[in-house]
């Protein structure tokens, strides 16, 4: 068994989980961001008309 080669594919082991972790993190800020989204667009679909007009008396 080759030690180098070894030691070579141990350590491209360590980056793809390490690359992995770091996508799977965006992924995850991604998702989040999204439900944020969504659920202000449900809150302002429950009442769709606050803030669409303004009744001023003069």
């Amino acid at each position: 068994m080759d030690i180098a080669s070894l030691s070579t594919a141990l350590s491209m082991t360590s980056v793809n989980n390490d690359v992995g972790a770091i996508m799977l993190s965006k992924q995850l800020d991604t998702m989040e961001n999204m439900g944020d989204s969504m659920i202000k667009l449900m809150e302002q679909s429950v009442n769709p008309h606050i803030g669409g007009n303004i009744d001023i008396s003069i």
